[in-house]
């Protein structure tokens, strides 16, 4: 099992638009189609921290991230409609993606 830590920089001015398209659209596709999310974040303070926007995905194995990988982002739906949206509030230069394993006491599994 590994986590996804994806950090992203929204665009200025966008971070209602973001967390809208997030909450409301993206995340119930990737939901839908079997990716789980166990949390999203925003930067408490962003006027100090910039717009961060932070997500965590889980994978019991790199033949199930393919899997689904190829299930949301390979879709129609995700290429014509999500996708675009998408790079219209983020900074795609600067998405950091990085893969991560809980420690034996971590509490998130």
């Amino acid at each position: 099992m590994f986590f996804e830590l994806r950090q992203y920089n929204i665009k200025d001015g966008k971070r209602e638009n973001w967390i809208q398209l997030m909450e409301e659209e993206i995340l119930p596709f990737q939901l839908s189609k079997g990716m789980i999310v166990v949390g999203s974040f925003v930067s408490e303070n962003p006027e100090e921290d910039g717009d961060l926007y932070v997500w965590i995905r889980r994978f019991e194995s790199e033949a199930q991230r393919e899997d689904l990988y190829r299930l949301v982002y390979e879709t129609d739906h995700w290429k014509s409609n999500l996708g675009p949206r998408v790079g219209e509030l983020i900074d795609r230069e600067n998405i950091s993606v990085t893969r991560i394993v809980p420690t034996s006491k971590s509490i998130i599994r």
